[in-house]
């Protein structure tokens, strides 16, 4: 039995209850290829956020690997923060873990203020280093973390990720209709064009037994869409 695993299986399945409460979920024709058995991809949207994406991909039995994505983007009138978490793990550690407030269209946000706060007294024990893609787009305060094995940082990083998910849904509509649909646009474009180029994702994307090519559909592009 694995305890990193169990955890996290837990916090997905809370995501999973969060997003079914706070929005509605619907089919993405992009993601319908995927096997829902191997690679779990689901999407929830509400009036005000356009895209509530979690991905499983449980790869334990055949590769020795669990990795989740989490990403929470604002509807393009909205210049709210974009909420992620990623997190990939063998079964006697995280391997690597993400979780950000990302500014989209307003630097300043005061949601971000909140998350820095909220995260500030968390100091991993091992710091991951960030590519310059991710330092493009993830905060100053980014919680960014490798080699986490005991219980209790598990723990810690837990319930950051859900409760930083769950005021993040309760305050994003304080902001919709505050921002300018084609700066929005571009900002949340650009998150999505520096996460497809990181060099980490396309790696374990890899070592998952997927292809490189499906990294893109966890960030798609989105200049092309008009509402």
């Amino acid at each position: 039995m694995s305890i990193i695993w169990n955890k996290l299986i837990d916090c997905k399945d809370e995501i999973i209850q969060i997003f079914n409460e706070k929005a509605v979920e619907f089919n993405d024709p992009g993601l319908a290829h995927f096997d829902s058995n191997t690679w779990v991809n689901r999407v929830w949207c509400n009036k005000d956020v356009r895209r509530a994406h979690i991905d499983v991909i449980d790869a334990r039995e055949s590769k020795g690997l669990w990795m989740m994505h989490v990403c929470v983007f604002p509807v393009l009138t909205n210049d709210g923060p974009i909420y992620g978490f990623n997190v990939v793990a063998d079964k006697n550690t995280i391997t690597s873990v993400f979780h950000d407030f990302s500014a989209s269209a307003d630097l300043d946000n005061p949601m971000i203020a909140r998350f820095r706060k909220g995260v500030a007294d968390f100091i991993p024990g091992t710091q991951r280093k960030l590519s310059e893609c991710a330092t493009n787009i993830f905060s100053d305060k980014m919680l960014a973390a490798s080699n986490v094995s005991t219980e209790e940082e598990v723990s810690v990083i837990i319930e950051l990720a859900l409760s930083n998910l769950r005021a993040y849904l309760d305050e994003i509509s304080e902001f919709t209709g505050c921002g300018n649909r084609d700066l929005v646009t571009a900002c949340q474009d650009y998150y999505c064009h520096n996460q497809q180029r990181r060099p980490h994702t396309p790696r374990t994307m890899k070592s998952l037994g997927l292809s490189e090519k499906d990294t893109n559909m966890l960030f798609p592009r989105i200049l092309h869409i008009s509402n």
